[in-house]
């Protein structure tokens, strides 16, 4: 598993969003005075038992000089809250991971460290989908032309053909055009998600076509799917929970695979990427929209202000639009949800 190496940049980001928090700013009523990790917690999850908002840990964690790499967090740990110059700090004792043996630290046994948030619902997520900006440069693209012995659809160890720009010996990825994401105001096209079907290899080059073997296959791979060059699917492990330090105003487009109503932990796209200043870690409070009313004196319409739904954290922006796991949801969230800033209320709007 991997290591919580975000709480160096959590230490590194604290003077930059420390904004002096006291005892009756952002501290849960009901935070405990200790706490102590056990496998399956998440750093989102552990902040989330001493704050109101998971990611103000920046502003509290304070370095133990006692504690070599006080940036990791493993089971067994002890997360202890105190007073620190008239503010609440969390501080840090080491478990059974580590012996002080002066002046030396002895590590006695490796012991898996905590993660910054669910990572393996984002790993599979990002096994099966990716995202393209320009939907039309797919036409170009390489593609399925027939499969072996006139098979429609193709498995894993069946042999299919396909023409377009391909080397023999590499290993490309086949997709399938899934949904079009589309700005709900303007109609502006975001990204085509392009769903993961397989990986194949090319045996052979002959005439223009490419014998390839399927290697491995999630689904059935048909005539016209996509052959891609395999993309980059790493997972960053150092998320830094934390708002975005400039007003973001998007919209919650859909949840891959057609679901309607979203709950916690589901991946969602938003409307918001790149270009709007989206960065993996941002998080964004989901506002559900307030009832539409008319003004009882001049008979113009009015949606009154909306009510506090959700918490969103970005894990992969793209250019123009972004994917987004679901931290919090204070009740069921819907497609077409705002999404802004934490912290950043809205008046009566006017549509």
């Amino acid at each position: 598993m991997a290591a919580l190496a975000g709480m160096g940049l959590l230490l590194a980001a604290t003077q930059a969003q420390a904004q002096g928090l006291g005892w009756d700013q952002g501290l849960r009523a009901d935070a405990p005075e200790r706490y102590t990790v056990v496998r399956g917690d998440t750093l989102w999850g552990i902040s989330g038992r001493f704050l109101q908002q998971p990611w103000q840990w920046p502003e509290v964690w304070q370095v133990n000089p006692h504690i070599r790499n006080p940036h990791l967090i493993y089971p067994g740990d002890v997360v202890y809250l105190y007073d620190c110059n008239g503010r609440p700090c969390l501080g840090l004792e080491r478990g059974q991971g580590e012996v002080r043996l002066s002046p030396e630290v002895r590590r006695v046994p490796a012991r898996e460290a905590i993660e910054p948030i669910p990572l393996d619902v984002v790993r599979h997520f990002l096994r099966d989908h990716r995202v393209v900006d320009d939907p039309d440069a797919l036409n170009e693209l390489a593609y399925v032309v027939a499969g072996n012995d006139r098979r429609i659809i193709s498995g894993a160890g069946d042999r299919l053909y396909a023409r377009g720009e391909l080397q023999r010996g590499m290993r490309y990825g086949i997709y399938r055009r899934g949904e079009r994401y589309q700005d709900p105001v303007t109609g502006e096209l975001l990204g085509l998600e392009l769903e993961s079907l397989g990986q194949a290899r090319v045996e052979r080059l002959e005439d223009g076509i490419a014998v390839l073997e399927v290697l491995s296959s999630s689904q059935e791979i048909r005539n016209n799917d996509i052959v891609l060059p395999l993309e980059s699917r790493e997972l960053a492990t150092d998320f830094l929970p934390r708002a975005p330090q400039h007003d973001v105003d998007g919209t919650l487009l859909a949840v891959p695979g057609g679901v309607r109503f979203i709950g916690r932990l589901q991946v969602v796209a938003l409307d918001r990427g790149l270009r709007d200043g989206l960065e993996v870690g941002h998080v964004l409070q989901v506002e559900q929209l307030g009832e539409r009313v008319v003004d009882p004196r001049t008979g113009e319409s009015l949606r009154l202000p909306g009510s506090e739904a959700g918490l969103v954290m970005v894990f992969r922006p793209y250019q123009k639009m972004s994917y987004g796991l679901v931290m919090r949801a204070s009740r069921t969230l819907e497609v077409g949800d705002r999404l802004h800033s934490p912290g950043r209320g809205r008046g009566v709007a006017q549509r």
